[in-house]
C-alpha cells in the first residue's frame, strides 16, 4: 500500500494532507523518513511524529443521509456533517457528494481506492434520484431527458426517467457533475423543489430510515469491486 494511503487509512489525514506530511519528514517507515512513492507492507513500522500509526480495518457504510447535514468529514462552518452520524473508528469519508438539502443514498468509506473508481467518471456508476418539481412534468419534459440537456458544461448523457406523478420524477443517471439532476430539470423549466436520492451503484436503502446507517454485506463489497476493477 502507498504511504499515503496508508496514513489516510489510519485516520491521520487525506492522501492530500498526508502527502504534505511526508514532504515535511515528519513520517518515518522503519526509521527511515518516508518518500512520496514508499510502499508500506504489514511487517512495516510507520510513525507520524514520533507516534506509530497503524492502518484501521477497511469499512464502507451505506447511510440514509437526513436533510441538514453537509457531506464532508469537517465543516469550518460547524455545521454538522455525515461523518457525525456514522461511528469515528474507524474513520470514514463520502463518497462524492450530495448537497445539505438532499437526502439518500450515500457511501462512507476509508478505502480510498474503491472511493476513487465509484467517483470516476470511466466507470459509469448509476445513481437514481426522485425530485419533486414546480410545474408539471410532461411526455415532452421526459423525452428531453432521455436524450440529453444541454448544460452550460455540455450536453448530459441520455438519463433513464420514469414519471410518477404530476411533479414526481424517477432520473437514473452515470454522470457526477455537480448539483446535476437539479440543473437538468431547471433546463426544461421545472426547479426542484425536493431531492431524494433512492439508489446508488445498485444500493438502495431498504431498511434504513432517514440517519440510519447500515455496514455493507461481503457480497455487495465484492460486487462493487468486482464491477468497478480496471479492464
Amino acid at each position: 500500500m502507498r504511504l499515503n494511503a496508508y496514513l489516510a487509512r489510519a485516520g491521520i489525514a487525506s492522501r492530500r494532507k498526508s502527502d504534505d506530511l511526508i514532504k515535511a519528514g515528519r513520517v518515518l517507515v522503519n526509521g527511515e523518513p518516508g518518500q512520496l512513492n514508499t510502499f508500506v507492507e504489514k511487517t512495516d513500522r510507520v510513525e507520524v511524529d514520533g507516534r506509530e500509526v497503524a492502518a484501521q480495518q477497511l469499512a464502507i457504510i451505506l447511510l440514509h443521509k437526513p436533510v441538514g447535514h453537509v457531506t464532508t468529514a469537517s465543516d469550518p462552518h460547524g455545521r454538522r456533517t455525515v461523518v457525525d452520524i456514522v461511528p469515528s473508528n474507524p474513520r470514514v469519508v463520502p463518497v462524492g457528494r450530495l448537497d445539505v438539502d438532499t437526502t439518500g443514498a450515500l457511501l462512507l468509506t476509508n478505502d480510498g481506492a474503491l472511493a476513487h473508481t465509484l467517483a470516476h467518471p470511466k466507470y459509469g456508476v448509476e445513481k437514481t434520484y426522485v425530485a419533486e418539481v414546480d410545474g408539471e412534468l410532461t411526455n415532452e419534459v421526459l423525452k428531453q431527458l432521455r436524450t440529453g440537456i444541454e448544460l452550460d458544461d455540455g450536453p448530459t448523457a441520455p438519463a433513464k426517467a420514469r414519471l410518477l406523478g404530476r411533479n414526481r420524477i424517477e432520473l437514473t443517471i452515470h454522470e457526477g457533475r455537480n448539483h446535476q439532476v437539479k440543473r437538468m430539470l431547471e433546463a426544461v423549466g421545472l426547479p426542484v423543489r425536493r431531492l431524494h436520492r433512492s439508489g446508488y451503484a445498485g444500493l438502495t436503502l431498504e431498511g434504513l430510515e432517514p440517519g440510519q446507517w447500515r455496514k455493507l454485506e461481503p457480497f455487495e463489497v465484492r460486487r462493487l469491486r468486482r464491477e468497478r476493477s480496471p479492464e
